[in-house]
């Protein structure tokens, strides 16, 4: 298998475990830290790995265009989009796209994408064979 089938395969597998750990948060966790901010870091990686499947050339600014997708979602939260488009009844819908617009969300998703930027970079200096604490 070459690299970057190796690269889509990783984030496929990684994209299907953070959708099983979302899918548990929403239906098992009370803890409103972790349903509200843990599950919000963890949905823009999620997004970021589904995409990482589809362009695995690593463009440089996804993380960014992540944060961007994740904010868009948090302001049709604001303007009451669903509800304005008649489908706020739909609860699969709402649960899809959140009910309620927060700032703590979106620092969230900033969270979630510096790290996302952050194992990125590291994962491209590992692949130019730099060692981090090396002289």
């Amino acid at each position: 298998m070459n690299c970057m089938m190796k690269s889509r395969f990783f984030y496929a597998l990684a994209a299907l475990a953070l959708l099983a750990a979302e899918l548990c948060i929403a239906m098992f966790i009370r803890n409103p830290f972790v349903r509200g901010s843990l599950g919000d870091v963890l949905v823009v990686i999620l997004i970021h790995c589904a995409l990482r499947v589809l362009l695995p050339h690593k463009p440089r600014l996804l993380p960014l265009y992540v944060f961007l997708l994740a904010c868009l979602v948090e302001f049709t939260q604001y303007v009451h989009l669903l509800d304005i488009m008649g489908l706020g009844h739909i609860a699969w819908l709402r649960v899809l796209m959140g009910a309620t617009f927060s700032w703590g969300d979106i620092l969230c998703y900033a969270v979630g994408c510096a790290l996302i930027a952050a194992a990125e970079h590291l994962g491209q200096d590992r692949e130019n064979g730099i060692r981090w604490g090396e002289p």
